[in-house]
């Protein structure tokens, strides 16, 4: 068991910085946003078009409006998230953090779900925040910008159904699975361009996507994540310098560090001949610069639609927040 003490991180440093934020409609985002504000930073919200009056709600709250802008963007599109990027630094000069917000909910049991539920729930997440992860580490390599010399910092918020499944809301399990593994899998390539990615898990955080079970947690007495408190441990998982590839698992006052914890463990997972073998492998593959990937003829690409699931705000579709639980 590895607990997480982030207390004495110095969340001075944010102050001048330019934070990206997805997903700024379902409470964590919001507060994050606010969050990094507080402390000093320029920040940008990315979400939606048809959220636009929330992010202007969010901003108007801040104490220094002119430090924000709200950028209409789909977070699948990648012309219109490298305009999100050139915007940002068009406005501030640069890009110093992204915090990859966002995130869904099904509406449906999984064996009722359609085609458009298919498109939306299970590719879209981890699309995003790969878009996030890659953008960030390619689109600045000049000067330092953190102390410790770090180019900059990428969090992905995932959930605690990004270890563990038994909620049974298999789409939202799935690409959250997703973004755990995009945090593993970032890691090679996040080290050469120095950049810091990680991520936070929380529990189940009270936001629209989840009022209709809150009311059934609380009458249970569990302690339940507050959205001040998640969007601190973002903000002070950005700044430390200790942090690369970590992922932090909230529970209330409980802060559980998973991605060490779990290769520590591995030898009583897998027993120490199978973890001799898969180091072995890996060693192939570093010693290869990586999997060498196939060459497959290029897929044709029928013109994406707007679906009647891409502009249901209600079931939490596209960038518009996230739910964790």
């Amino acid at each position: 068991m590895r607990s997480i003490a982030l207390t004495n991180v110095n969340l001075e440093e944010l102050k001048g910085k330019t934070v990206i934020v997805t997903g700024v409609t379902g409470g964590i985002g919001g507060e994050t946003a606010r969050t990094y504000h507080n402390h000093g930073s320029n920040v940008v919200l990315a979400d939606l078009e048809q959220m636009r009056s929330f992010a202007e709600a969010v901003m108007a709250s801040f104490s220094e409006p002119s430090r924000a802008m709200f950028v209409p963007v789909d977070i699948l599109d990648w012309a219109q998230m490298t305009s999100l990027f050139r915007s940002t630094k068009e406005r501030f000069g640069s890009v110093n953090v992204v915090v990859a917000n966002a995130g869904v909910m099904e509406s449906r049991p999984v064996l009722e779900s359609n085609e458009a539920d298919e498109n939306s729930h299970l590719k879209e997440p981890v699309e995003a925040y790969k878009l996030c992860a890659l953008l960030s580490s390619t689109w600045q390599k000049i000067e330092p910008k953190f102390r410790d010399g770090s180019q900059g910092s990428v969090v992905l918020v995932t959930s605690t159904s990004g270890y563990f499944g038994g909620t049974g809301v298999a789409a939202y399990v799935s690409s959250k699975h997703g973004a755990t593994g995009l945090l593993r899998a970032s890691q090679g390539a996040a080290n050469k361009v120095q950049i810091r990615v990680n991520g936070i898990a929380p529990n189940f955080t009270a936001t629209r996507l989840t009022e209709n079970f809150a009311k059934a947690w609380y009458e249970a007495g569990f302690e339940h994540n507050t959205l001040h408190h998640g969007a601190h441990v973002i903000a002070q998982m950005s700044v430390d310098p200790s942090r690369q590839g970590v992922c932090c698992l909230i529970a209330g006052r409980i802060l559980r560090e998973m991605e060490h914890s779990r290769t520590y463990l591995l030898s009583e997972w897998l027993g120490d001949d199978l973890v001799q073998f898969m180091n072995n492998v890996g060693g192939l593959l570093a010693g290869m610069g990586g999997l060498p990937l196939p060459k497959l003829p290029a897929l044709q690409q029928e013109p994406r639609r707007s679906s009647r699931a891409s502009m249901n705000q209600g079931s939490g579709l596209r960038s518009s927040g996230k739910a964790s639980m």
